[in-house]
């Protein structure tokens, strides 16, 4: 017997996430994996690396719950937020549960939940990207977590707020509702974080990964009332935190560190204003998304043809092509200016 055969059946049957770095490329223009194009610099301060670090570091939580308006209670710190994913579905689904989540979005969802063995829902969004809620409603039955990403990652579209409120509504006390907050420095006002006070069984994934520029750092959070955040300290492993990912964490959350993100953001949102502009003057783009993250849907009129052109150019964007509603659409990560200029440069000698 060959020791697939030994692994759980859901796990031989399992096709792993697609990272950016899984699906490797050459190229010297990374605009893939919605990173900040260049790294912060950071000196460690604490260097006991013998001991333990403590399970949920103090200075962290209390940085994150200051900065996220919330009281230290509300605040778990995981290996990103992917992480937390995981844990909320390992702490509420039991075999014969389900997660709900639409398509197209952040492919995370999905993977967890097979891996967890958790049966999977699927509500496709609507025309315009947003919540389906009348079949969502219709699929509740034995939906133990739903999953809404907002901004939606790849659209870059938010989700009304007003759906959302309908979505916490109608599933008070059959499931916990999950808002993956991970581009949510680039549309602040669009957070959640002011309704957990009314709805205990709402929680928030946020992440160090995008405007804190520190996606190989695996900090995220999860945002939630005390209850909810209890269930997962269940489940979360003991230390999750290594030393020198906790001190780097802290010092970005001092106000020093949120100025800097703040000003990584409007460079971003300006030149992802230029991007657009760009692209929309190409005759070979059918339509430039709106986009309130740090990165651009754009629907090509072959989009796999510019896919493949820059690829090979060492340019390296997100094919979205296979993602529902998405036929031959690209995502493209803002750059430097450099760098979005070449990509402008690359598309518009195709033509």
């Amino acid at each position: 017997m060959n020791i697939t055969q030994l692994s759980r059946k859901n796990v031989q049957a399992l096709t792993p996430y697609q990272s950016a770095r899984r699906l490797g490329g050459n190229g010297d223009v990374w605009l893939n994996a919605n990173e900040y194009p260049t790294s912060p610099n950071f000196d460690l301060t604490h260097r006991t690396f013998n001991r333990y670090p403590d399970p949920q570091p103090e200075a962290v939580i209390q940085g994150y719950a200051d900065y996220a308006g919330v009281k230290q209670e509300n605040v778990l710190v995981s290996r990103g937020g992917d992480e937390s994913i995981e844990l909320i579905i390992r702490a509420f689904c039991e075999a014969n549960d389900s997660v709900l989540y639409c398509p197209p979005t952040y492919g995370m969802y999905a993977v967890s939940a097979e891996t967890c063995g958790v049966a999977l829902k699927t509500v496709p969004l609507t025309a315009d990207f947003q919540l389906n809620l009348a079949e969502i409603e219709k699929n509740l039955n034995g939906v133990k977590v739903v999953f809404v990403c907002c901004p939606n990652n790849p659209t870059g579209t938010l989700i009304k707020r007003s759906d959302l409120l309908k979505l916490l509504q109608i599933t008070a006390g059959k499931a916990i509702v999950v808002v993956d907050e991970a581009y949510i420095e680039f549309c602040p006002q669009a957070t959640m974080v002011n309704e957990l006070a009314n709805h205990p069984h709402l929680a928030i994934i946020r992440t160090l990964s995008k405007a804190f520029a520190l996606a190989g750092l695996r900090c995220g959070f999860t945002l939630a009332n005390a209850e909810l955040i209890g269930v997962l300290q269940k489940v979360i492993a003991p230390y999750p935190l290594p030393v020198p990912v906790a001190d780097i964490a802290a010092q970005a959350l001092q106000p020093q560190g949120i100025a800097q993100m703040k000003q990584r953001v409007a460079d971003v949102l300006s030149e992802r204003e230029k991007l657009q502009k760009n692209l929309e003057n190409s005759p070979l783009v059918e339509k430039v998304f709106e986009s309130d993250g740090n990165y651009l849907l754009v629907k090509f009129q072959d989009g796999q043809k510019v896919f493949k052109t820059l690829w090979d150019q060492g340019i390296i964007l997100r094919d979205q092509h296979k993602a529902v509603g998405l036929a031959n659409c690209v995502r493209i990560s803002i750059g430097t200016a450099e760098e979005n200029q070449r990509v402008v440069e690359t598309i518009a000698a195709i033509v």
